[in-house]
């Protein structure tokens, strides 16, 4: 049986350091070899159900590294929008010219078995771009249509981590770290508030498709929403390279390599999240929010958004001594402003109010349909109401608190 000679690829050679790879090259150069043979098909069944892989195994673990790889051809689409230089996008058709005749090897002709050829993991993955690329790969029909299909993938969804995960949290050592099992809510569970969905979807379809948009600070009591409505992004957004990045007020001070970090992923859109920001009058991270958000000496980089959420309008908490007669009148207009001044650099403010008591039921109604029980008005309505007044007041969290603790008791 021929098989390509992987020594020849230019672009993709960091495969060859891969540890199943290195049994691979070992299993066909000793054909004869059987034991070489069972440690490859052990290896491959290990990565199978390790990483959720189906079908025929040998493609389907060549398909997630180049994925994941961090190969020159990934990484100048991903700088570069889509657009690689020519030389390199024939180095890397010459390294797809090899993967297709792989692509094309049954692992039955190495292990003779067809236990591989159409592996059935115990759970496969649920990675939406994987299984895109995977689906489209398994209709190619030569070399030049495997090519489009991988720098069609680096474009749309990036490679390793930033095409597997929707939201990430910062890390000052690993920088970008994915939230594997990010909430998986969508703006259509939320009830209510539909004025302010629709100038949040505007700003965000706006950035996503490379229009002006504007930072975003959402204001309002807690358990309206807010918070809520910026992750939805996420999920609805992800098909057209939004990304959300959680970062925490300690890291603002971060926000210069963040940005820096960002500024090299240029097709993919970032939403910088801060949730429940607000600052005491000795805390000076916020200053660093305001470089970034006016640009700083260097420029804020334009796949970047700041998103925050705020229970109180403005962010830095006002003084009593900032209102002082006794002071220098320029002092403490100069105090006023700085404390007020961090909230107008947000392009747009967008206010959540507590729901009244005909919205409250509404969102108590609906989160109960969505688990196909239907009250009697009235029973609704005293239940709900009493919840109401033992908790924190009216809000989508103390609904979703009553809707939790009645599906807990029946």
């Amino acid at each position: 049986m021929h098989t390509p000679n992987l020594q020849e690829l230019l672009i993709c050679r960091d495969i060859l350091n891969d540890k199943t790879i290195k049994i691979f090259l070992e299993a066909i150069a000793n054909p004869q070899q059987t034991a070489e043979q069972h440690k490859l098909a052990a290896a491959l069944i290990d990565q199978a159900e390790a990483l959720g892989l189906s079908g025929n195994l040998l493609r389907s673990y060549f398909i997630h590294l180049l994925a994941q790889g961090q190969n020159t051809a990934a990484q100048m689409t991903e700088k570069s929008n889509g657009k690689i230089g020519e030389s390199l996008h024939q180095a890397f058709f010459h390294d797809m010219e090899l993967f297709y005749e792989i692509f094309h090897i049954l692992p039955s002709t190495l292990f003779h078995t067809n236990m591989l050829d159409n592996y059935i993991p115990t759970k496969k993955t649920d990675l939406p771009a994987f299984n895109s690329l995977n689906a489209e790969i398994n209709q190619t029909d030569n070399p030049t249509a495997l090519t489009n299909a991988f720098l069609n993938y680096y474009q749309a969804y990036g490679y390793g981590d930033i095409a597997n995960y929707r939201a990430f949290h910062w890390d000052k050592e690993k920088k970008l770290i994915g939230i594997r099992h990010f909430e998986a809510i969508k703006l259509t569970d939320l009830v209510g508030y539909q004025h302010q969905k629709d100038l949040l979807i505007q700003n965000t379809e706006a950035f996503a498709a490379g229009k002006p948009a504007n930072n975003v600070l959402l204001v309002g009591a807690r358990g309206t929403g807010k918070s809520s409505s910026v992750k939805a992004l996420a999920n609805t957004y992800y098909e057209k390279g939004l990304r959300l990045i959680q970062i925490s007020k300690s890291q603002l001070i971060e926000l210069p390599k963040i940005m820096e970090e960002l500024r090299q992923l240029a097709s993919k859109k970032f939403i910088l999240f801060l949730d429940d920001l607000s600052f005491e009058p000795f805390e000076i991270e916020y200053k660093y929010l305001k470089s970034a958000i006016e640009g700083g000496v260097e420029s804020r980089p334009d796949n970047v958004l700041i998103y925050a959420t705020s229970n109180r309008r403005h962010i830095i908490k006002e003084n009593w001594q900032d209102r002082d007669d006794t002071q220098d009148e320029l002092y403490r207009a100069d105090s006023v402003n700085e404390t007020i001044s961090l909230s107008d650099r947000f392009g747009l403010t967008i206010h959540f109010l507590s729901p009244n008591q005909d919205e409250y039921l509404a969102i108590i109604d609906h989160l109960l349909q969505k688990e196909k029980i239907v009250l009697d008005k009235e029973d609704l309505r005293i239940q709900a109401l009493r919840w109401e007044m033992t908790h924190s007041g009216r809000s989508g969290r103390v609904a979703q608190q009553f809707v939790t603790s009645y599906l807990g008791n029946l």
